[in-house]
């Protein structure tokens, strides 16, 4: 099952939170949400959250 861990504002933050969270080791899934809006959901497996959140931390504090 996969998880929502960030809402990103934007597609270009989106893709570059996969990215980085990617060439961690970890899947992610990008998922348009609202295209009026412009806002995408980042997701990862569940089984992955808790490591997930502790590299997911440092990518936003970059």
């Amino acid at each position: 099952m996969w998880t929502v861990i960030y809402i990103a504002p934007t597609a270009k933050i989106a893709e570059r939170i996969k990215q980085d969270l990617t060439i961690e080791g970890f899947l992610v899934q990008v998922r348009a949400i609202s295209m009026t809006k412009n806002q995408f959901e980042i997701l990862v497996p569940e089984g992955e959250l808790e490591e997930v959140q502790e590299v997911f931390n440092s990518i936003l504090h970059r």
